[in-house]
């Protein structure tokens, strides 16, 4: 089994920035796919950004709206995905989930995939 754990949200003021850890416990492998989901009130859970742990390149995947403003990085030794959120606005408030998963598609915004946080909720103020 794989444990996700997240943590760094909070309330911030617009054009403000959070960082979103995530990390990872239990089962390992060679090689797996970190990301970050968001759903905010009233709408469907949408991908956000995913990056290649362990031993692959650290190819990263964005949805194309949010790239720019947000950043994901790794720390393999700490099986920590990291989510740099720059220049937030209202639209960003949301819960955040951690994900984790073998492989991701191609068409990252399709991913699915099958371990999940609990989930961090960012609130940004106008």
């Amino acid at each position: 089994q794989v444990q996700l754990v997240e943590s760094g949200g909070g309330l911030v003021q617009a054009g403000g920035s959070l960082r979103l850890s995530c990390a990872a416990s239990g089962r390992t492998v060679s090689s797996y796919a970190m990301g970050w989901f968001r759903q905010a009130p009233g709408k469907e859970r949408e991908f956000v950004a995913a990056i290649m742990m362990g031993l692959s390149s650290g190819t990263t995947y964005y949805t194309d709206s949010l790239k720019g403003r947000f950043t994901i990085s790794r720390d393999n030794a700490k099986n920590t995905v990291y989510l740099q959120m720059n220049s937030l606005k209202p639209e960003d408030t949301a819960v955040y989930y951690c994900a984790r998963d073998p492989r991701i598609p191609k068409i990252a915004t399709m991913w699915a995939p099958g371990y999940w946080g609990q989930g961090t909720q960012v609130t940004v103020s106008s």
